[in-house]
């Protein structure tokens, strides 16, 4: 387990803003990303009958959208206990397979850090 307070400021921003999103929106997941030039984007999870979307994923789409041609860090709050093997391939995709993936638990502390890989 890391406290989040062991991490830097713009990784801590990314947590917050992934809890804020979960908790907004009211959905099981919420994640943040960082691109290459350290704009953000937030996303929660996306659940329509015809499209579902994790968190990540969802952040992910946003910051190819927006023009992100790569990723310096991603997190996601989720009471799962580790990043699914679909999220870290959509970050890995966009940022490289050593792009940090932090995941935090609803009450914000990070409980694994793993690498896109």
């Amino acid at each position: 387990m890391t406290e989040t307070t062991d991490l830097g400021p713009e990784d801590r921003k990314i947590v917050a803003l992934a809890r804020s999103a979960r908790a907004r929106n009211g959905v099981p997941e919420g994640a943040a990303v960082r691109d290459e030039t350290g704009r953000t984007y937030v996303a929660g999870t996306v659940a329509l009958e015809s499209l579902k979307l994790s968190a990540l994923q969802t952040a992910v789409a946003m910051a190819v959208a927006s023009g992100a041609t790569s990723l310096e860090a991603a997190a996601v709050v989720s009471a799962a206990e580790t990043p699914s093997d679909a999220d870290r391939a959509a970050v890995r995709d966009l940022g490289g397979p050593d792009t940090p993936v932090l995941l935090a638990g609803p009450d914000g502390t990070v409980r694994v850090r793993v690498t896109a890989g």
